[in-house]
């Protein structure tokens, strides 16, 4: 049993008073009339002869004791109100109470008429009062500091992990971390919105699956035991829900959490969440009109305005949004003309003059995709459509009918990340096919990269799919851009850590 400090000892000693007392340190049940700002609200709008009577409850965030007078602000969902506490409202004994057992951070309820002190602030004069939740530990992060007489709490973690550890004390202390995820749900909302009001149906695919696929990544794996199956958590839900598109659903998508086996930075977590969307009978071009649209309608209902402010820059979501061909854009960057490079050898020979490395075994795919990340993507702060992408690291994307090669697939990038990705859907099975075995073949040397072929997927293409626009979107690297956080940790409640050395 782990040893409690001498802050958590004194509280601990206040806890058995308060139980010797009779009272109840974690009561099974609380009462309350109104949140914190309905009462406030209330007041301000009553007549000056109505009394206003509430029951509030909430946390203690600051504390002013003064001979037979205390002061101190409780905060709940919708905000704070100031209690005032008198000993002769309360008696001796109930005041006393009070003053010596009730700490920062413990929860309380109050119950008293509304008033307004002499500097004007809306208070409740407490009548009678409970502890709600005794907080043993005191707030990690917490700073006590006096100031005009009261303490007060300052949140200043001295680490940063610590925050991400013990996330349920970043919330308590931290205001605007709370907010972060307030508007993370807005924009949640937002999306779902904006879909279903345009004929989509939200479904709901298998997490743990027979064959991972609908991405070049590597797997969680992990093993049923009745079943004796090795099954994969998902990287993407895309062949499961073109499997609906088949069955003829024309609108579908899913908000939901996919799992990739790689490595962790700033825009990357083990498990992440994701919105893909299908849309029958529509293009590449259709989707890039559509995402433009429904990302400036997330912003807007979730911050109030299609004008951010990330990484030191201002950016509009507003349409429209840049269009580049990709080619262009890489020669632009890199002063390389891929189209000027047909075979992997000759762009990689045009990279090596540059000074790069490549690896041998690395597709032209590979490579061109590497000049994208080093040249192109920092670069795209404001809202840009890249497209038209080398085929064999597009392997579910329709080829361009006039360059095999090449398929019309487009990224969408802002803030110099990219955060959307996008095809018209290949929906010829024999086609679908070959890009498989040559994804297992070009790959074979590199497991991670591997896109296994999925026979029931063929099976189901097989019956018919309809020509399809197909989108997908992480959605913590969205809350970044509207939240101006720059690691993806500030928007995951609980981001995967390393193990913690005792």
């Amino acid at each position: 049993m782990r040893e409690f400090s001498e802050l958590e000892q004194v509280r601990l000693s206040k806890l058995a008073r308060l139980l010797e007392a009779g009272e109840e340190g974690y009561p099974h049940r609380a009462q309350r009339t109104h949140t914190t700002q309905e009462a406030i609200r209330q007041f301000e709008e009553s007549e000056e002869s109505e009394a206003v009577e509430a029951v509030l409850v909430g946390r203690i965030r600051s504390l002013r004791k003064m001979g037979k007078i205390c002061f101190c602000h409780i905060e709940d969902g919708s905000g704070k109100v100031q209690l005032f506490f008198r000993t002769n409202d309360l008696g001796e004994e109930r005041f006393k109470l009070f003053k010596e057992i009730f700490d920062l951070g413990d929860f309380i309820q109050a119950e008293g008429e509304m008033f307004r002190t002499r500097t004007g602030e809306a208070t409740l004069r407490v009548q009678s009062f409970r502890m709600l939740a005794k907080a043993v530990t005191p707030l990690p992060t917490a700073k006590e500091e006096v100031v005009e007489g009261e303490t007060v709490v300052h949140a200043a973690f001295a680490n940063p992990e610590a925050r991400y550890r013990e996330r349920y004390a970043d919330l308590a202390v931290n205001q605007d971390v709370r907010e972060i995820f307030r508007v993370r749900a807005k924009m949640i909302q937002a999306l779902r919105s904006f879909l279903d009001k345009r004929g989509f149906i939200e479904v709901e695919t298998p997490i743990l699956q027979p064959i991972y696929g609908g991405a070049a990544a590597k797997p969680f794996m992990t093993h049923h035991n009745q079943l004796h199956q090795d099954l994969y958590l998902r990287i993407s839900f895309e062949l499961y829900l073109k499997r609906l598109l088949v069955g003829g659903f024309e609108r579908v998508y899913e908000i939901g959490r996919d799992f990739r086996n790689e490595g962790v930075s700033f825009k990357h977590n083990p498990e992440f969440t994701q919105l893909e969307f299908y849309m029958a009978y529509a293009d590449y071009r259709d989707i890039m009109d559509f995402t433009e649209q429904m990302i400036a309608y997330a912003a807007e209902i979730s911050v109030g305005t299609t004008t951010i402010q990330y990484d030191g820059h201002t950016i509009d979501l507003a349409p429209p949004w840049k269009r580049m061909n990709l080619q262009e854009a890489i020669l632009e960057g890199a002063g390389i003309d891929i189209d000027a490079c047909p075979t992997a050898e000759e762009l990689r020979k045009a990279m090596m003059e540059l000074g790069h490395e490549p690896s041998e075994k690395s597709t032209r795919g590979k490579l061109i995709d590497s000049l994208l990340s080093t040249y192109v993507e920092p670069n795209c702060i404001q809202p840009t459509f890249l497209y038209d992408y080398p085929r064999d690291i597009s392997p579910l994307a329709k080829s361009k009918p006039e360059n095999p090669d090449t398929v019309e697939r487009f990224e969408g990038f802002i803030g110099g990340m990219e955060l959307c990705n996008a095809f018209t859907e290949l929906n010829d099975p024999e086609d679908q096919e070959k890009r498989f075995l040559e994804m297992g073949r070009d790959y074979a040397a590199d497991d991670e990269e591997r896109h296994p072929m999925d026979e029931d997927y063929l099976k189901a293409m097989r019956y018919g799919m309809p020509p399809t626009g197909g989108f997908g979107m992480g959605i913590d690297r969205f809350a970044m851009l509207l939240c101006d956080r720059s690691t993806i940790r500030e928007v995951i409640l609980f981001p995967h850590l390393r193990s913690k050395e005792e």
